[in-house]
C-alpha cells in the first residue's frame, strides 16, 4: 500500500489569513475535560495548545479544587469545577468541539463524566485515560479522533505494545474499523486513518517528544483546529502535522530536555506562516 506523506500545503485553506472583522465567536468553543487530582497540568497544556493555533474560547472542566489555580495561571480560559455530571451539561450545551481524556483518570468520577460526554454526540479529541476507558467498553463513533499512543492501542485492540509496533500501520487500520471516526496512532512516524482514503503518515517530529504531555498539546491542537470549523478527519491530520513539526522547531535548541511546552510559541508560528 502507498502511504501519502503529510505536508502543509495540503491544508493552506484551513490556514489563510483571517478576515479584518473576524471575532472570538467566529472561531469556536472548545471544551477541556480532565485533570484528575495528581494530573491537572494535562488539562492546562491541551487548553493552551487551542488557544495558540487559534481557537475563539476554550473552557476547562475539572476538579473544583483546581479550577482557581488555572484561572490564575492562565487567565483566558475559563475553567469550571465539575463536582457532579449535572455541571457539565451547561459547558457541553456551548461547546462547538471536546476534548476528553487529559489527565481524566479512571475513579467513578471519571467514568461519570465520561459517559456523559458520550451522551452528548458532540465531536469528540479522545486522549489517555478516555481511552482506557473506551476500551472497557467499547463503542462505535462517526464523530470522534482517537488519539492513542502503542500502550493505548493495544489496550483498544486487545493485544500487546509489540504486537502494535510490529505493524503500525496494520494497527491503525484496525483501530480505525473498529471503533469509526478517526484515528491517530502517535510514535514515531505517525499515522492517521479515517473513514475515507488511504491512511497518511507524518515524518516530521523526533525523540525530543518522547516526554509529558506531549499527547496533551496534540489532543488541544486537533481540538482547536476542529472547533475552528476544520473538519475533523483534517483537522487529525493538520494537527499531527502543526504539532510535530513545533517539536522540530523546538528541538533546534536541544532534542533532551525539551518539554511540551516549548512548542507553544512554534504552534503559533506555524499557524501563521
Amino acid at each position: 500500500m502507498a502511504i501519502e506523506v503529510l505536508q502543509l500545503t495540503q491544508f493552506a485553506p484551513y490556514l489563510k489569513p483571517r478576515s479584518r472583522d473576524s471575532h472570538k465567536g467566529v472561531f469556536g468553543h472548545l471544551l477541556v475535560i480532565g485533570g484528575d487530582y495528581g494530573f491537572f497540568g494535562s488539562v492546562c497544556l491541551a487548553a493552551e495548545a487551542a488557544l495558540r493555533v487559534g481557537v475563539g474560547l476554550v473552557s476547562v472542566a475539572t476538579r473544583p479544587e483546581h479550577a482557581m489555580t488555572l484561572s490564575l495561571g492562565r487567565p483566558e480560559v475559563m475553567c469550571h469545577g465539575i463536582q457532579h455530571v449535572k455541571d457539565l451539561a451547561p459547558l457541553l450545551t456551548k461547546a462547538t468541539v471536546v476534548v476528553l481524556g487529559p489527565g481524566l483518570g479512571q475513579s467513578r468520577w471519571a467514568q461519570k463524566i465520561g459517559q456523559s460526554v458520550l451522551k452528548s454526540k458532540k465531536p469528540l479529541i479522545m486522549d489517555a485515560d478516555a481511552l482506557n476507558l473506551l476500551a472497557k467498553k467499547p463503542i462505535r463513533c462517526a464523530a470522534w479522533v482517537l488519539t492513542p499512543h502503542p500502550g493505548e492501542a493495544a489496550r483498544l485492540l486487545c493485544t500487546t505494545s509489540e504486537a502494535i509496533q510490529r505493524d503500525r500501520l496494520a494497527a491503525v487500520i484496525a483501530l480505525q474499523k473498529k471503533y469509526g471516526g478517526v484515528s491517530v496512532l502517535k510514535g514515531a512516524g505517525t499515522y492517521i486513518a479515517t473513514e475515507e482514503g488511504e491512511p497518511m503518515l507524518c515524518e516530521a517530529g523526533n525523540p525530543g517528544m518522547a516526554t509529558a504531555g506531549m499527547g496533551d498539546v496534540l489532543s488541544g491542537v486537533i481540538g482547536g483546529l476542529a472547533a475552528q470549523g476544520v473538519p475533523l478527519a483534517s483537522a487529525a491530520k493538520l494537527g499531527v502535522l502543526v504539532h510535530a513539526k513545533a517539536g522540530d522547531l523546538a528541538a533546534k535548541e536541544g532534542e533532551r530536555g525539551m518539554i511540551a511546552s516549548d512548542l507553544f510559541p512554534y504552534l503559533r508560528q506555524i499557524v501563521n506562516a
